[in-house]
């Protein structure tokens, strides 16, 4: 028995490369940013001139200092990437995957070579389709890094520079939390992305709720 072998995903263009290499640069950045305290530092203090006297509070509430970074950082990637994405096509993309796939594994089982080797064909092109979207989304996460650093580097000297005692918070599941201490990791760490990534969720959800939304309202009003 022979099958149709699948043929092979087409290679990325320079421009997709370059795309990469900054992706590569950038996460590198993170990563320097993240383990050497002089360039968090320095980077921290920079970004401080700006987040300092609008959510700073003197020091005086590093939890609402905490919540209301997180959304500003997840606010601003969040809103950047929603309005760089295309819903309705990245939907309409993961269903003809979908739906070629059942199809691909049906005529398999059913050994079917004549379907087998037009759906082989035709992958390609729909391979070809699913990773532009995902370049897209690829192109994206430079730029957003590039708010997501400052802003981290910021909250972490911002907390190892509160005045002592300040740093000890209570929180609905503990009280004297130490915000500099670490368990798995700092407890401001912790606490940061327990903030952020809930909310991050909630409103890329709206935000797609409401693309959507949109989006059939056109339809309705070109089909009245």
């Amino acid at each position: 028995m022979t099958t149709a072998s699948p043929p092979v995903p087409p290679a990325p263009s320079a421009k997709k490369q370059s795309s990469t290499f900054i992706t590569i640069f950038i996460f590198l950045f993170a990563m320097f940013v993240l383990f050497d305290q002089d360039l968090r530092r320095g980077l921290g203090n920079l970004v401080g001139y700006v987040l300092e006297p609008l959510i700073g509070f003197s020091g005086s509430s590093p939890v609402l200092t905490l919540i209301l970074a997180g959304i500003v950082m997840t606010g601003l990637t969040t809103l950047l990437r929603h309005f760089f994405t295309d819903y309705v096509g990245q939907a309409e993309s993961q269903a003809v995957v979908s739906a070629f796939n059942k199809e691909l594994r049906q005529a398999r089982l059913d050994n079917n070579m004549y379907k087998m080797k037009k759906l082989s064909e035709q992958q390609n092109k729909i391979l070809q389709k699913s990773m532009d979207m995902s370049t897209t989304q690829m192109k994206l996460m430079p730029v957003t890094m590039l708010i997501i650093i400052p802003v981290f580097a910021w909250v972490s000297v911002f907390i190892a520079g509160l005045p002592a005692g300040a740093a000890i918070v209570n929180v609905p599941w503990a009280s004297g939390v130490d915000l500099n201490a670490s368990t798995i990791m700092p407890h401001w760490i912790l606490l940061y992305s327990l903030i952020s990534i809930p909310f991050a969720q909630v409103l890329n959800r709206a935000l797609r709720y409401f693309s959507f939304k949109k989006k059939l309202r056109g339809i309705e009003a070109a089909g009245a």
